[in-house]
């Protein structure tokens, strides 16, 4: 089946024929006909992630479907052939940029029927982000205050609605010209990254969504109350995730150097700061689903292209200018 794959690290994504998938007892087999693009798959393309996420090259990338099922294994009961589902693939079962996946049944949820496949599509990977960022790690609750930032973009606009359900007051970073956009998402308060300082301007947050990592993550500890927490999700790792994630003793150490300063930092502070690397959850999606079915959740598509020019629509997301999320459809 045709698909697009990485043959080793740094090198372009190029179509290539690959075996069909091997359909276990417990998976499903997905006709891919949405598959969202995610800051993800260029990172693991450049090998960003291969110390903690290795993986065996040539790799099919892809971490976002929505299709229909066309066969289930053995042990699967939920699913059967023709139901329209969505999904992010567990790591190390990645390959939405394809014909068909086989994908855990525990990873899958029905599609959301008030939306398009495009939209289902574009939705697994970003509101499981926000959701394991704000429900789990965060725990926001009503009346909170929760600085999202670069509302404008796949995560930011899912996570500045979710926010909003439930009940924070929610500040964002964006453009001055996204600034209606994030506001129609719900945003109460909007600096705009180019002009203003965040850090001056904003205190007392509860809890910190941060895409961006460096110099900004820093920052945003000194926005929050004591006691606060911001949620990394670009970086750097800490010594939590990498005994969660089973690592070896080297590369335990190796991230506890890389997060050591900004830990010392969020300590003197008597703050939190946690790194968040999303995980697959079926479960979650179903959440996901009855909020999207609510009407107070909306999926967020700034650009659609064919499956053919799935190359060229992951080297644009690189340049940026996209509200939400861009996705590759193949009906």
């Amino acid at each position: 089946m045709r698909a697009f794959v990485v043959s080793s690290y740094k090198t372009a994504l190029h179509e290539a024929e690959v075996p069909e998938p091997t359909v276990g007892d417990h998976d499903v087999l997905v006709q891919v006909q949405a598959a969202g693009l995610n800051q993800l798959d260029e990172k693991i393309r450049i090998g960003e992630f291969k110390q903690i996420l290795p993986y065996r090259l040539p790799i099919v990338l892809g971490h976002d479907v929505a299709g229909t099922i066309v066969r289930v294994g053995g042990s699967v009961r939920a699913f059967k052939p023709g139901d329209e589902v969505y999904a992010r693939p567990r790591d190390h079962r990645i390959g939405t940029f394809a014909e068909r996946i086989a994908i855990d049944e525990a990873d899958v949820a029905l599609k959301p029927a008030s939306i398009t496949m495009e939209e289902a599509g574009s939705l697994p990977l970003v509101a499981l982000t926000a959701w394991q960022a704000l429900v789990e790690i965060g725990n926001v609750q009503p009346g909170q205050k929760v600085l999202i930032h670069a509302g404008a973009g796949g995560v930011g606009s899912i996570a500045i609605q979710l926010a909003k359900q439930l009940g924070a007051e929610v500040a964002t970073t964006a453009s001055a010209a996204n600034a209606g956009f994030v506001r129609f998402l719900g945003a109460d308060v909007v600096v705009d990254y180019r002009s203003e300082d965040f850090a001056e301007r904003l205190s007392g947050y509860d809890v910190v969504l941060d895409s961006l990592g460096g110099e900004n993550l820093e920052k945003s500890l000194r926005v929050l109350r004591p006691g606060g927490t911001v949620v990394g999700i670009s970086g750097p790792p800490t010594p939590e995730f990498a005994k969660a994630a089973g690592l070896n003793a080297v590369l335990r150490l190796a991230i506890a150097a890389l997060s050591a300063k900004v830990r010392k930092q969020a300590k003197r502070l008597d703050v939190q700061y946690r790194f968040l690397f999303m995980r697959a959850s079926g479960d979650q999606l179903r959440e996901i689903t009855a909020l999207v079915e609510r009407g107070v959740l909306r999926p967020v598509v700034g650009r659609i292209s064919p499956f053919d020019d799935t190359v060229l629509a992951l080297e644009a997301l690189a340049s940026g200018g996209i509200r939400g999320k861009a996705v590759i459809s193949n009906p």
